[in-house]
């Protein structure tokens, strides 16, 4: 079924599609704000060029997919409590920053958000790139003893990098720009969570780990849980599952979290890279039968 108020445009054979035609600054009627809400379930990631925007009609639009949730451990914009500023400033060389690894955001919240935004003001000429993996193909390549396996498991997820016992190590040079909060033994709380989940609005199956925030089985030691958390992981990030985006300043990309994983591509020491970021409220993930 087509779109009668929206043009898409697929990015890849799989997830991703732009959007065109469409001034995010301004008030949405009805009808394009249902088909942005469905086109976001049809291609799991949406991206806009050419917008510009104020922190508050990004918040604006953000609220089309939802209520807007706030995240624990990370710092927001001063005046904005619902954004958050993802910094990297020229001069950190080297470092770690902020989404530097494969994961889906925040997921050891008991209601993990449902989808993020993040919105280009400041991007280096080369580099700093965006990548997503489509977690409902990833469960469907599985062979079908391993969808056997997998079904009912549940994992435990925890904010570790946030945490104490799972804190990064204190040599481990990481970004000024962004405050984020360490050593919290909160963070270390764990948080059960189906491996493989049903989306609540297209029905379909999706795994659910994450190498940064999933850490075992229920009722499984890590040393258990490690060789087939490892092999999920890794057969995930097949490249036909993933799509790529190169940022432009009033790039914006917004993507369901509930089956997609993604990457911030850390290649541009020497430039500065700013994008605000919101996030939707999500649900208590739902078992898959």
């Amino acid at each position: 079924m087509g779109y009668q108020t929206i043009a898409i445009e697929k990015v890849t054979g799989g997830l991703g599609a732009e959007v065109r035609g469409v001034d995010l600054s301004r008030p949405l009627g009805d009808a394009v704000a249902g088909e942005l809400r469905r086109a976001l379930v049809d291609h799991l990631v949406l991206f806009f060029r050419g917008q510009r925007l104020t922190p508050e009609q990004q918040i604006a639009f953000s609220r089309l997919y939802g209520p807007l949730q706030r995240v624990p451990y990370v710092r927001p914009m001063e005046g904005f409590p619902d954004v958050i500023r993802v910094l990297k400033e020229a001069d950190e060389r080297r470092i770690s920053t902020f989404g530097n690894a494969w994961h889906s955001d925040f997921s050891f919240l008991e209601e993990p958000p449902m989808a993020s935004i993040l919105y280009a003001l400041e991007v280096p000429e080369h580099g700093g790139d965006t990548l997503w993996i489509d977690m409902y193909e990833a469960y469907e390549a599985l062979s079908d003893g391993m969808k056997r396996m997998l079904r009912g498991l549940r994992a435990m997820h925890s904010g570790r990098p946030y945490g104490v016992t799972g804190a990064p190590p204190k040599d481990l040079r990481t970004s000024r720009s962004i405050g984020i909060e360490r050593n919290n033994p909160e963070a270390d709380r764990e948080v059960a969570h189906p491996v493989v989940r049903r989306h609540p609005e297209s029905g379909r199956k999706a795994l659910f780990v994450n190498s940064i925030y999933t850490g075992r089985f229920e009722d499984m030691s890590e040393a258990e849980s490690r060789p087939l958390l490892d092999y999920l992981y890794q057969h995930a990030l097949r490249p036909e599952f993933a799509c790529r985006f190169r940022w432009q300043p009033g790039s914006l990309a917004v993507w369901d979290n509930r089956c997609t994983m993604h990457y911030a591509v850390n290649d541009y020491d020497g430039s500065r890279r700013l994008l605000h970021r919101t996030q939707v409220q999500g649900e208590k993930p739902m078992l898959a039968d």
